[in-house]
């Protein structure tokens, strides 16, 4: 019986914990217009395999934004937007135009065989990445965003833990009504 308990309390406690944490997530993400952020950090969900191995398909990388977009060096890894699409690639030159004072970057994919066709203007720039991956956890994230992932992330552990608290409730009810004697209500035994 005290297994049960124990089993029950960490089932009830983990279902509201996945509650919130889905929940928070939600509302971060769209609070920042779709990119959730923690710590100053944009979190990115890599979509090519461009720079494997380094970082794979289906991760999430951390993106550090602002600052003097003007700043980045030969090896430094960027997120630039290009065709209204965001990118991340490897710095391999910095172009400096002298009379605009305009920085350009040449980029390139790890594991592309050439370079970007285009160079990236400093303006275009999102941020820097920084060095952190999880490998594959893109490829959830992508699906929670979704429809049907918002329903199965926020609404199905929201309905388990509803249906659970009235299994808990009816089983709590249904134990006291064994204990008192038949013929006498919890008032009457005071």
């Amino acid at each position: 019986m005290r297994i049960r308990k124990i089993v029950s309390t960490l089932l009830s406690s983990v279902l509201l914990l996945l509650f919130m944490l889905m929940a928070v997530s939600v509302i971060f993400s769209r609070a920042s217009g779709g990119q959730p952020s923690f710590f100053g950090l944009q979190i990115k969900t890599v979509l090519s395999g461009s720079m494997e191995p380094g970082i794979r398909t289906g991760s999430i990388i951390a993106v550090k934004p602002g600052g003097d977009m003007t700043r980045f060096q030969e090896g430094d890894i960027i997120t630039f937007r290009s065709h209204d699409k965001l990118v991340t690639h490897r710095i391999i030159e910095v172009v400096k135009n002298g009379q605009s004072q305009q920085v350009m970057y040449r980029t390139k994919g790890d594991h592309n065989d050439a370079p970007d066709l285009e160079a990236v203007p400093s303006g275009s720039v999102i941020g820097e990445y920084n060095g952190f991956t999880l490998p594959y956890v893109g490829y959830a994230m992508s699906f929670a965003s979704s429809k049907a992932g918002s329903v199965v992330l926020l609404v199905i552990p929201g309905i388990l833990l509803i249906i659970y608290s009235f299994v808990s409730c009816w089983r709590a009810l249904s134990t006291i009504e064994k204990r008192e004697p038949s013929g006498q209500s919890p008032a009457d035994s005071v």
